[in-house]
This record gives structure tokens, C-alpha cells and sequence, in this order.
């Protein structure tokens, strides 16, 4: 399958892509539903508009690998297979969320999916990840992956672990993804240079892709990817993106300039993915029959989530 020059080299792996790139925006507006009704508690962070990235580097994943994701990661835990209903009653704080109900939205943990954790401290994600790696590259030869925003590049701990991983040439893969925001702030407003520079001055391989593009992201995480895993030490993507929603809860996104949130809504991911495979001969029935199968699906979970059990208070000594 061809998008201009360029070769879709799986038809299917890219339909199931777009279903999952689905079920993260309709997650997301699921959330900010329930959080509006007042029936999420506590803060929410949506990946509404930069599902690419977390599908594209989770497709190209193996089951020895680890992945640490951002205070904004429903769109990690889903691209890695949490379970949405378990990961939607978390939101919910019920019992029956991935992690009882007691995490919340920013600190959903899932190790059997291969999630070490979701870090609410700006950056956290890669000191996690380097330690990981750290045991992965001593153990099963697998890959760590830490996903972080732009605001994390500067932070000082960043350039500790990724000397570090240099170094021992762990195997670790640091995707930035660049939104342009850190919070209510214009990355060129706090931000000095080039993102990528900062990995390459430690000759870490880095690139600046396109994380509007699933296609692209597969593409150069692969070769991220296999260079971590071949023992060559940490390799560093920074995919530019854009955030569909305000940084958290109800922030409207004031800030952001008259007209800037549609022009990047005109490069849509998920539009773009459909536009690909219908022109390259996909059903238009069989992919809108895929859309009403995930809204069906939401609005299931929906009404299980809603129905399910809060947790029983225990006391803290039961978790010594």
C-alpha cells in the first residue's frame, strides 16, 4: 500500500492501528465526559491528538520490552493493551480499575502489559525507564521506552540518565513528544536549541520526526528501536505533535494563537490514517463499521464503569 512514495508494509497491522488510534480518542472524550459530570475525580491529562506516537512505537514492541509513560498516559496504557474497561473504572476510582481504583489518572501502573508506570513528575518517566533498561539489558535483552514531553528536556535529571545510559550503552529509547506546550507555555518561549541537539551532543543517534504520522513514527522507531536492542546504547526519537485539548481538566487553551489548533486539527491523525487507507483501495464501509464498533464499545464500558464497586477502606498496613 502506497501513501505517495511511500509503502504501508501491512494493510491489516495498519486497519488494527487505526481502531486503536479509535479507541484512544474516544477514551479520551469518554473521560472528559465523565470528569465534566463529575464522576472522575482529581486531575485528568488527555492524548487526545498525539495518539501516532504511542501507537506507532507500541506496535514495533516485544513482550520482553518495558514502557514508561507520562502523567498523560491513558494513550500508553491502551497502545500497549491495557484493558480499557479496567483502565476507564481507574478513572472512575472503582474497584475494579487496573490498579483498584487507587492510582487515579496519572500513576496507572500495569506490569503484566509491559507499562512500569505512569509519572506525574515532569521527566520521571526516564529515570524509571534508564532503570529498567538497566536490568533488561543484564536479563532478557528486551528494550525500555520512556515517552516524555518537551518540558522534561529541561529538567537536569534528563542529561544524568542519558549520560548514564551512554555510557553503559543500556538499551533505551527516549521519545519526546513535542506538543509545543509544556503546561500553558510556547516550547520556543522556554526553550533554548534543538531538542535532538541535546541527545547528539553525547553521540546519541537521534531524529526529529513527524508524530502526526503513524507511518513515520513506525518507521524511525524501528530503527531506534534496533539499535538500542542491538546493544548499541540509547537512541532518541522527538516526535513534534500537538495536543488536541487544553493541558489538563477544563483549561480551555487560551494561550494558544487564533488559528493554530485548526491547522493542526487539518493534520488529524487518525484522518490522516483513514485518507491513507482509502486511497489505497480500504473499504470506507468496513472502516466506518470499525468506528461504530468502538463507540459501541465506549459507551458499554461507560455504563460497566459506572456500575462497578467503589474500593473498601483498608488500612495501610495491609500494604507493608
Amino acid at each position: 500500500m502506497t501513501v505517495g512514495a511511500r509503502v504501508l508494509d501491512d494493510v491489516g497491522l495498519y486497519t488494527r492501528i487505526y481502531r486503536q488510534m479509535l479507541l484512544i480518542r474516544g477514551f479520551e472524550d469518554l473521560v472528559q465526559s465523565l470528569f465534566l459530570q463529575g464522576e472522575v475525580y482529581g486531575t485528568t491529562h488527555l492524548y487526545s491528538g498525539q495518539e501516532a506516537v504511542a501507537t506507532g512505537i507500541a506496535s514495533l514492541l516485544e513482550e520482553r520490552d518495558r514502557v514508561a509513560a507520562t502523567y498523560r498516559g491513558h494513550g500508553h496504557a491502551l497502545a500497549l493493551g491495557v484493558d480499557p474497561q479496567a483502565l476507564l473504572d481507574e478513572m472512575l476510582g472503582r474497584a475494579t480499575g487496573v490498579n483498584g481504583g487507587r492510582a487515579g489518572s496519572m500513576n496507572v501502573a500495569s506490569p503484566a502489559d509491559r507499562l512500569i508506570g505512569s509519572f506525574g513528575i515532569v521527566g520521571g518517566s526516564i529515570a524509571a525507564a534508564t532503570g529498567a533498561a538497566l536490568a533488561l539489558g543484564r536479563t532478557t535483552g528486551g528494550v525500555a521506552v520512556a515517552y516524555f514531553g518537551d518540558g522534561a528536556m529541561n529538567q537536569a535529571y534528563v542529561y544524568e540518565c542519558l549520560n548514564f545510559a551512554q555510557v553503559l550503552k543500556l538499551p533505551l529509547v527516549l521519545v519526546c513528544e513535542n506538543n509545543g506546550y509544556g503546561e500553558y507555555t510556547a516550547f520556543d518561549a522556554v526553550t533554548a536549541g534543538e531538542i535532538r541537539a541535546r541527545a547528539e551532543v553525547m553521540k546519541v543517534p537521534a531524529e526529529t520526526i513527524d508524530g502526526m504520522s503513524v507511518w513515520t513514527v513506525r518507521e524511525a522507531g524501528a530503527r531506534a528501536i534496533a539499535h538500542a536492542r542491538g546493544g548499541n546504547g540509547p537512541a532518541f526519537l522527538e516526535a513534534i505533535t500537538y495536543r488536541f485539548v487544553g493541558h489538563s481538566r477544563s483549561d480551555p487553551g487560551a494561550y494558544r494563537p487564533e488559528g493554530e489548533l485548526d491547522q493542526w486539527k487539518a493534520r488529524d491523525p487518525i484522518v490522516v490514517l483513514r485518507a491513507q487507507l482509502e486511497g489505497e483501495g480500504g473499504d470506507p464501509a468496513a472502516l466506518d463499521a470499525l468506528e461504530q464498533e468502538v463507540r459501541a464499545e465506549l459507551d458499554a464500558m461507560r455504563e460497566r464503569g459506572l456500575a462497578a464497586p467503589f474500593p473498601t477502606p483498608s488500612r495501610l498496613d495491609e500494604f507493608a
